[in-house]
């Protein structure tokens, strides 16, 4: 009797997971988390996983999302465009920090650099069929320089950037100058499957900073 139950939980194991199984090498999987992308009240599964192809950066990573139709996982999304590869963070080395799914949004973040340190932070939504990058956050800085920052809700248009200088004597650090601008940069899109294809430059109104929506870097 113990045999044929052992059979059958196997049985049922393989048909509901095997489909994902064949997608995804279990021992390339970075990180993995689940929730409900499409608010269809069943969570999908989102695997970051790393590729055999090396690059000049270290290897490739890509994205994978899967749904769970009828008890099994099927592959939804796939694309190496969303996720920096493995040395791409410099001196930090990996530059992959994490993904989360908050309210429907899965968030991206990434840091790297040496003395000049960097992060960003992509935010996408399901929507029009596809997963649309609706929100770019990120930082750059080095202690004793400046500390800039970027927030950028790409469905408004609206573009926060902040930026301090920094000055340090005697162990200690005073702020010494504050540059601010808000303002609106609209017809930017990107989408999880064409993120890295494409360079985009804007330059800020007032203090003609360039803002890279691409690793970070400002």
């Amino acid at each position: 009797m113990k045999t044929t139950i052992y059979i059958l939980f196997f049985i049922f194991n393989v048909n509901a997971y095997g489909q994902e199984a064949s997608h995804v090498n279990q021992n390339n999987i970075i990180e993995e988390k689940m929730g409900d992308l499409d608010n269809d009240g069943i969570d999908e599964k989102v695997i970051i996983s790393e590729t055999n192809s090396l690059t000049d950066f270290g290897n490739v990573r890509e994205i994978r999302i899967l749904k769970n139709e009828e008890g099994k996982w099927v592959e939804w999304v796939k694309t190496q465009n969303a996720i920096l590869k493995s040395e791409e963070g410099g001196m930090m080395g990996d530059p992959f920090q994490g993904i989360e799914i908050l309210d429907g949004v899965l968030n991206i973040s990434f840091f790297g650099g040496s003395s000049w340190k960097w992060s960003y932070t992509d935010k996408y939504r399901f929507q029009n069929n596809q997963f649309e990058l609706i929100g770019y956050t990120s930082t750059y800085f080095k202690l004793c320089e400046h500390w800039s920052s970027v927030d950028f809700n790409l469905i408004t248009g609206k573009l926060i950037c902040k930026k301090e200088y920094e000055a340090c004597e005697n162990q200690e650090s005073e702020i010494y100058k504050k540059e601010n601008e808000t303002f609106y940069k609209k017809g930017v899109y990107l989408t999880l499957e064409n993120r890295q294809e494409k360079e985009i430059k804007i330059v800020t109104p007032i203090y003609g900073r360039e803002i890279y929506i691409a690793n970070g870097m400002q």
